[in-house]
């Protein structure tokens, strides 16, 4: 049997044992099933996508708007709305 050694942050690492422990499982465990399915079906077994929000024409549109509000054009005060 072959041992993987994969870095990955310490939060995340917490995050996916509780996660896992609820199911039942280890994270090595989830782990194998991960790539045994890689394996057999030689694809990545759920959507992996970009981040919309990272996209270059919105952040370009976001660096605009902080270097105006930087510069003191644009900048809209809102009102606060009582309940």
């Amino acid at each position: 049997m072959a041992q993987v050694n994969v870095r990955v942050d310490d939060s995340v690492k917490e995050k996916a044992e509780n996660a896992c422990a609820a199911m039942g499982l280890t994270v090595s465990t989830a782990i194998n099933i991960f790539l045994t399915k890689v394996a057999n079906e030689k694809r990545i077994p759920f959507e992996v996508a970009v981040d919309p929000f990272y996209d270059s024409e919105h952040m370009a549109i976001l660096e605009r708007r902080i270097a105006d509000m930087k510069a003191g054009r644009n900048v809209h005060e809102h009102e606060l709305i009582e309940e």
